[in-house]
Formats: structure tokens, sequence, C-alpha cells
């Protein structure tokens, strides 16, 4: 049994992932038509690679599903597959369109998700903490076999709840997580108000820059709001500090610093660290949940 990752392209493909979770396949492009063949044809790098790991994938293996970001979606077991130059296996999972005329993403290797390994809902992915991620010469190309890591211990951290993310939509999060926290800052603490000056709120500092969102405590300490539709780096820290120090000078007051993120619930070690010196910065994860009802 081999393991083997393979990227989805969800970047330049968007709904490729759910796709492939729908149809329990993946899949790769370089269509025999366009002259990549299994033999002869194209001298493509990119393909020739591809092209003799997709001959080898064997049932019985396992894949793991890669995204940007060095994050994974599902582990599946291979079932079958319909890779050949035959006209009647290129089967696309992006339909054909002027800019795509026969389709892409159209050779596909069959899956069994294994469904007891991550999170429930597929809208879920696993975002791989270090010590866990793969080696540049894994992540690079479209599918290689994983020597780096077990499935074992992939299925351990994708049962790790600590590790689950959303999967990045075109969605304005920051902008909404803005308003929402405006709105309802006693959801983000209790005790939380928006500032009462109208005109500190809206300050724009000295730069030219400004904050996500102020607000007060039940303490009357200024907060200082700053968000982050993933996961949370140094650099977003020493921003959100960046306007603590303008914040201060503008109010003379000592005032909290506040990250919230859309990243995995454990830190990375450096952002942990950073995040402790002072003025500490208070790290929180936010979820987004979303509920429909056909009115009557």
């Amino acid at each position: 049994m081999k393991l083997w990752k393979i990227n989805c392209m969800e970047d330049k493909f968007p709904g490729m992932w759910q796709r492939w979770f729908k149809n329990q396949c993946v899949g790769v492009g370089w269509y025999s038509g366009w002259n990549y063949r299994l033999t002869g044809g194209k001298q493509n790098p990119g393909w020739s690679r591809a092209r003799n790991a997709i001959q080898e994938v064997a049932n019985g293996d396992w894949v793991i599903v890669a995204l940007r970001g060095h994050r994974i979606g599902r582990v599946g077991e291979v079932t079958g597959k319909a890779i050949s130059d035959d006209e009647k296996d290129w089967n696309p999972l992006v339909p054909e369109s002027k800019g795509y005329p026969d389709g892409e993403i159209g050779r596909r290797i069959f899956v069994r998700w294994d469904l007891l390994t991550g999170p429930d809902d597929r809208d879920l992915i696993i975002k791989l903490p270090h010590g866990s991620r793969l080696t540049p010469g894994e992540l690079r190309p479209t599918i290689c076999e994983i020597q780096s890591h077990s499935l074992q211990k992939f299925r351990r951290v994708m049962n790790d709840p600590a590790n689950w993310v959303g999967l990045d939509t075109h969605f304005d999060y920051e902008s909404a997580l803005q308003g929402y926290i405006a709105a309802y800052p006693h959801e983000l603490e209790d005790g939380l108000l928006p500032h009462p000056d109208i005109k500190v709120r809206e300050k724009i500092f000295r730069d030219s820059t400004r904050s996500d969102v102020l607000l007060i405590d039940r303490h009357e300490r200024p907060v200082v709001v700053e968000c982050k539709q993933g996961p949370p780096t140094i650099d977003d820290i020493a921003q959100l500090r960046h306007y603590m120090r303008h914040l201060a000078r503008e109010t003379d007051h000592k005032p909290r610093g506040i990250l919230v993120h859309g990243g995995a619930l454990n830190l990375a070690e450096n952002v942990r660290r950073a995040a402790a010196k002072k003025p500490k910065v208070e790290v929180i994860r936010y979820a987004l949940k979303v509920d429909f009802d056909r009115s009557r």
C-alpha cells in the first residue's frame, strides 16, 4: 500500500474539492486530445511526472487531497481509475466552455472517502501543524507518493478538532466579521461595548492607517480588535500592536489588543511566543455558522 498526495486546484477552479468529494474521485488534466499521452506525445516535465504517478497508483492505495496553505481535505482509498488516452475515459470535472473547450481535470482516480477520519462537515478541512507538513518536494508535483509521514500520523492530525479550519471562499469574511463584532461586541467578550467616543472610533491615525474595530471593556479600557480571515501571523500581531501604540497616544490609556482569526485552534509556536510578549495580544479563533430556512 502506498500513500499519495494530489493537489486540488481550488484556487483556479473554485468548488473543485466539493466536486471531488461528491463524485468520490480525484483527478488530473492533460487531455490526450492535446497530445498529452501515456506513451509518446508531448514531452512536458510536469506531465511526465504526473503520468508516471497516475499509472503507478493502484487499488488499495490511499490518497490525500492537498490544498494551498498546508491544508488537506480528506483521505480516500483508491478503488479504480479512468486515466487512459481513450476518449471515453476523459470525463472532465470542469465543464466545457469557451475557455476550456474540452473541459479540464478529466483523468479520474476513483476513491472511497474515509468519513471516519477528519471533521463530519465537508466544508471543514485540516490545517497541517508544523511537524506534520509535507516536504517541498512533495508539495510541488501535481501528484506524488508521500514518504515523509505515515497514513496513521495524518489520521491523528486530521482527527484533532484544533486543526480544523473552514474552506476559504470568495466571501469577504473580514469585513463581515468586523461589522458583526462592532454590532455585537458582547459576543466576543461579555461586557464589551462600542467605544463611546465616535471621533476615536473613526480615527484615522497619523500614518493613514485605521484599526478594524474599537471597543471599550467593562473596566473602561480601550480594546483594539483586528480581524483576519486566515491563520494569524507575526506580521498580524505587529500590525495590531502598531494600532495599540497609536491609540495609547490618542487616548492616554493603555489599550488591550485582540486578534480574531479564522485559522486552526492551535497556533504556530512562533505566533504564540510573539503574542505573549508585552504588550500582550489576545488571540481568539472564530467559526462562521449560517442557517437558512425557506420562508412560508
